[in-house]
């Protein structure tokens, strides 16, 4: 089994994205059928889809989209993770609602390109608290020099279980591995904290080979351990680095030495016990 824990899907008859305009190699639809055809393929069973930083008055419209699109017959979509602003005050009511809905997973919200004081906020400091005991995750997607705005977020609810994105978005590009190892070595000793083994082929240049990544998913592992990754495919992000297939067969041959519990877990053991798929 393998189940992608990051999944985007983009429809832009039904959906605003503000910030495509910017990301033209992104910016045309990106629907269900071209990524189940891709997935099966390539071996997943089962996905979440991740928030797409729909316009903020879409964000239940986005959730009803895909959770429709999940009741069709032989569909891989498992559940939705949904985006959030805590920063607001209408979220404890937001969280009650998404709460009594079984296919809402988790929430994000996207930090590595807004105000790094955002997290700093009491309010959404206090609404990150609100969702420990509620089931639901939180991802972080967080540059590395935010690490520790991320840590202190981290600390201040212990309750809660985040999910770090992208191995903590590290710069394979600038080869800053160095200063992202520390960050990441840090964010791990939280025990609240499991990894998202997705988004590095995205990071690397364009002639990146599985050797380019390894130090960088390698150093997760170790980090984190076998009981607290994940995987994620980050499609259809992932196609800026060679797409689904080329980010799956790399993966296979980044852990290749494991023992087949170990993959197992990464694969889809761990995402079982923290989503409850």
């Amino acid at each position: 089994m393998l189940i992608d824990t990051h999944l985007h899907l983009i429809d832009q008859s039904a959906l605003h994205y503000p910030w495509l305009s910017g990301v033209e190699a992104l910016n045309r639809d990106f629907l269900y059928e071209e990524y189940a055809l891709q997935a099966r393929r390539a071996g997943i069973t089962q996905a979440l889809h991740m928030e797409v930083d729909v316009a903020p008055s879409q964000i239940q419209t986005e959730i009803d989209y895909v959770a429709d699109l999940s009741k069709r017959n032989d569909n891989l979509i498992a559940g939705a993770i949904a985006a959030c602003r805590p920063e607001e005050d209408g979220f404890a009511v937001y969280l009650e609602h998404q709460q009594a809905n079984p296919f809402v997973k988790g929430f994000r919200r996207i930090l590595h390109t807004m105000p790094d004081e955002l997290s700093e906020n009491p309010l959404f400091r206090e609404n990150i608290r609100r969702i420990g005991g509620s089931g639901l995750t939180f991802d972080l997607c967080v540059l590395p020099r935010q690490m520790d705005k991320a840590i202190a977020l981290v600390d201040l609810a212990p309750d809660v279980t985040f999910i770090l994105d992208h191995c903590g978005v590290p710069d394979i590009k600038g080869n800053d591995f160095e200063t992202w190892r520390g960050k990441i070595t840090d964010v791990s000793k939280r025990s609240n904290v499991i990894a998202k083994i997705s988004g590095v082929v995205a990071y690397a240049d364009g002639e990146w080979v599985a050797d380019t990544l390894k130090p960088y998913v390698h150093h997760i592992i170790d980090s984190f351990g076998w009981d607290r990754i994940v995987w994620g495919s980050d499609w259809p992000v992932c196609t800026l680095g060679g797409g689904l297939a080329t980010w799956v067969a790399a993966t296979h041959a980044l852990i290749a030495g494991c023992s087949e519990s170990e993959k197992a877990k990464l694969f889809s053991g761990n995402a079982q016990r923290v989503w409850g798929l």
